[in-house]
């Protein structure tokens, strides 16, 4: 299953890398997040491993995740016309996934993030979520990217947030 979703967030490109890539902002935006913990190499950085655990209602999902591209290494002074990519692979029970981000500056005050989504099932049960709602997964991707981009733009941490 492939999909992409896409988001214009209104703040320069250089604060949206710096707000995303820094381990200390993801429970603020990213919801369900339970765990998030390097166990080789440092956040972010390509060839890193993380554990990462995330809770959805009565759902568990633990997994690894690997940064398999960061471009520009340094997200320092990135030249306009350039693109920075962050992608990352997941793997856990019966689920593999690759998630490629690529944030474009469309002016001065916007960056277009646009993230494109790639699972692979190899159990049953996983299979039959992937048939029966392969909507579930880009809504919650979407998800992430509007919690991300009320945090980013008004600072709204999605664990004081009900619903």
């Amino acid at each position: 299953m492939r999909y992409t979703v896409s988001m214009e967030i209104a703040l320069p490109r250089e604060r949206v890398v710096q707000l995303l890539s820094d381990p200390e902002h993801l429970p603020k935006w990213l919801r369900g997040l339970v765990l998030h913990e390097p166990l080789s190499g440092v956040h972010g950085q390509v060839g890193t491993k993380s554990r990462v655990v995330m809770q959805m209602g009565q759902q568990k999902f633990e997994g690894t995740e690997t940064i398999t591209r960061r471009e520009p290494v340094d997200l320092q002074g990135i030249a306009t016309e350039g693109v920075v990519h962050f992608e990352r692979e997941i793997v856990g029970k019966g689920m593999w996934s690759a998630v490629r981000d690529r944030l474009t500056e469309t002016s001065q005050e916007t960056t277009l993030w646009v993230s494109e989504n790639e699972y692979r099932f190899s159990g049953v049960l996983m299979r039959l979520a992937g048939l029966l709602m392969p909507g579930a997964f880009r809504k919650q991707s979407l998800q992430h990217m509007q919690d991300f981009k009320a945090f980013a733009e008004h600072g709204q941490d999605v664990r004081e947030v009900k619903g």
